[in-house]
């Protein structure tokens, strides 16, 4: 099948679903539900979406009868609203997320595969079974519930992505309070800057960590992260390694220490009591990126997130029971939550990695999928790009006999990835690149089984997702590039932000670019309403080079193609007293050095690819291009430092996955800095 692009090439589909492909999905199962018992028929997937967007309310009312969605009480109305922000879902509803998660409790399938990366010879590789997952979850509520926690406290983890991590979600989200988890390559600032916020009561914390191959102790991490929260009451130290001594000693006498292995007992356990809620109940804290300020500490709600990542993960994803669910992600991004959520569906398998995806090298993950025999494999937009770097061509090693999903997200992917995909690891799958955010926990656009694959493009905006793209006089545009609003109420919207005084910060955020709507900050191009469409990077970071705007993703995508370039950065300096001044960093892959060949292969890239406006003022080299803990490069942050901002009030380092990636820019600033003030002189 091929199509014309807005800017006129052919595009071609990279994967067609087959009619019985089609018939076989969840999503065909829900339409024929939607017939069965609301007598509602719809033609193909724009039509759905339309009324799922024009009528919310029965919509959401509709996921969760199809679910099965247990209400302890039932609701006054599904929607008190359409006004953002002001609007409440299913007011008067009582649910609770961890008794969806756990209903398999007698099940001997597997809830849980876990396998960390080999560090000094050995192998961990471990299957939680559903009824395994089920007794721990009910002892450690109990012995939460034993220790004072009730409905609304705060229960806090600083652990790696291992099971323990879930199970203690699950039993703090079984009680009513509220989960919130700092990864461990975190320092003790960057989580207190975090847990300093919600005052948690109970602490889970492990006291090393494994990555790229070593074991990381960070005893004293913990030690002065428990100094530093006077809240604190219990620190519960969940078991990283077998040679652990410590016995808490030094803590503050107002804390009580605790071993994990102490709690949950391999005895019968007392029975799990699930706690109802409010539809809107708090049930984890998330953190923004943080790189400009303290994060904003973003609170989701039971009942949203269980309908929407229900929705999500079933009819966009297209899981299903007896398959095994994989995203790469640490247990401080927003990937994490959504994972697992996996077991909010009956006999999906969540399948967690604990280690780096390129130790020993970049093939580890792909022969993860293949001995594991995963069904669906995501991971970040980056990651992919840094495969073809790397000269992977995994088909080439493995068969991929049961992949039949990928997923792409933290940032575009690029049409080349869309492509090297296709060719280098499997033809009959479906690629889905989406897009949403931590603020959601989830994606506004979603893959989508009943459609073709294009290159470059994600198939479609997700059921309930009332996304549009505007321009400054709130105009909403097809086939052109406009800001991502959403004008309809979202379930998985966040139900506050912790400390946010009347809502101002929330407003500011999301609500004060076009008042009425969300904005989200990313540029937005639509084909039709319901999507394909494509994004073109964050909206505060475009480039205007002479009134003509261009988002940094599109930028990114003709640089990185360039086999010398590992990864590229790029700034709009306007504000240093010029209309216009661009400039370009850029990691280089291994083995290659910084020329002006290179600079002048770059210029001629970009003058034929993009204009003649868009070629780079200057371009440096740096070792690598800073990155937040989620993947996402850090634009607007560096270029408040190269105006002469002090690190500290530019940006929060704790949230950096690579913070020595600054020290070339800060080493810049003198020269950016003395321009601004020759500038401005004039």
């Amino acid at each position: 099948m091929e199509k014309i692009s807005s800017q006129g090439t052919v595009l071609k589909a990279l994967w067609e679903p087959t009619p019985e492909g089609v018939s076989q999905t969840n999503l065909s199962d829900y339409l024929d539900w939607l017939l069965k018992h609301r007598n509602l028929s719809f033609f193909n997937y724009e039509e759905l979406w339309h009324w799922s967007t024009d009528h919310p309310g029965d919509f959401w009312r509709s996921i969760a009868d199809y679910f099965q969605v247990h209400f302890y009480s039932q609701e006054r109305e599904t929607l008190t609203s359409l006004s953002m922000p002001g609007f409440r879902w299913f007011p008067g509803a009582m649910v609770n997320y961890a008794e969806h998660a756990l209903r398999q409790k007698d099940s001997d399938g597997a809830a849980i595969l876990y396998e960390a990366e080999i560090l000094e010879g050995n192998h961990q590789e471990r299957i939680i079974s559903r009824k395994e997952l089920y007794r721990q979850v009910s002892w450690l509520a109990h012995e939460l519930r034993q220790r004072g926690v009730q409905k609304g406290d705060c229960v806090a983890g600083f652990l790696p992505h291992i099971p323990e991590t879930i199970a203690a979600f699950l039993a703090t989200a079984s009680i009513g309070a509220i989960w919130s988890n700092c990864p461990a390559e975190i320092g003790s600032r960057g989580v207190l800057d975090r847990l300093s916020q919600i005052h948690p009561k109970v602490l889970l914390a492990s006291i090393s960590y494994r990555y790229g191959g070593k074991r990381h102790p960070h005893l004293k991490t913990v030690q002065e992260i428990v100094a530093g929260l006077p809240t604190l009451k219990h620190l519960i130290v969940v078991p990283s390694s077998s040679d652990e001594k410590w016995n808490g000693e030094g803590l503050s006498p107002e804390v009580t220490f605790h071993r994990w292995n102490d709690l949950v007992s391999s005895k019968l356990p007392p029975p799990l009591v699930f706690e109802p809620v409010p539809f809107d109940h708090p049930l984890w804290i998330l953190y923004s990126s943080g790189t400009t300020g303290k994060p904003k500490a973003i609170v989701h709600g039971h009942g949203g997130i269980l309908l929407e990542h229900l929705k999500a993960l079933s009819l966009h994803l297209d899981l299903r029971a007896g398959e095994r669910f994989f995203w790469y992600t640490t247990s401080g991004w927003m990937m994490w939550n959504f994972l697992i959520s996996g077991l909010l569906l009956p006999g999906v398998t969540v399948v967690i990695y604990d280690g780096s995806p390129k130790y020993p090298d970049f093939q580890v993950l792909w022969d993860f999928v293949e001995r594991q025999g995963i069904h669906y494999f995501g991971a970040s937009a980056p990651y992919f790009v840094a495969c073809i770097k790397a000269g992977l061509i995994p088909r080439d090693r493995f068969s991929f006999r049961n992949l039949r999903g990928m997923g792409s997200t933290g940032a575009p992917l690029p049409a080349e990835a869309f492509e090297w995909i296709y060719q280098n690891v499997k033809e009959d799958l479906i690629l889905g690149s989406v897009s949403g955010g931590t603020d959601i926990c989830s994606a506004f656009i979603l893959s989508n089984p009943h459609h073709p694959v294009y290159a470059g493009q994600l198939q479609s905006l997700g059921l309930g997702a009332k996304i549009e793209a505007w321009s400054e006089n709130r105009k909403p545009l097809l086939g052109e590039v406009g800001e991502l609003v959403l004008t309809v109420p979202f379930p998985s919207m966040p139900v506050f932000l912790w400390g946010d005084e009347k809502n101002a910060r929330l407003k500011s955020s999301y609500y004060e670019r076009f008042p009425g709507v969300w904005s989200h900050g990313d540029w937005i191009e639509l084909e039709s309403p319901a999507g394909p469409c494509v994004i073109h990077g964050r909206s505060d970071a475009t480039l205007n080079r002479g009134g003509v705007r261009m988002g940094t993703s599109e930028f990114y995508t003709i640089v990185e193609e360039i086999p010398e370039i590992m990864e590229a950065l790029v700034l709009d300096m306007g504000g240093f007293g010029r209309e216009d001044q661009l400039v370009l960093f850029v990691a280089l892959t291994p083995e290659n050095d910084f020329t002006e060949s290179l600079k002048n292969k770059i210029c001629l890239k970009l003058k034929t690819e993009a204009s003649p406006r868009h070629l780079p003022d200057v371009i440096y080299h740096v070792p690598e291009i800073p990155r937040t803990l989620n993947g996402k490069k850090v634009e607007v942050p560096i270029k408040r430092i190269l105006m002469g901002l002090p690190v500290e009030e530019a940006i929060q380092v704790s949230t950096l996955a690579n913070p020595e990636s600054l020290k070339p820019f800060l080493d810049w600033v003198p020269l950016f800095s003395k321009t601004s003030k020759e500038n401005k002189k004039e």
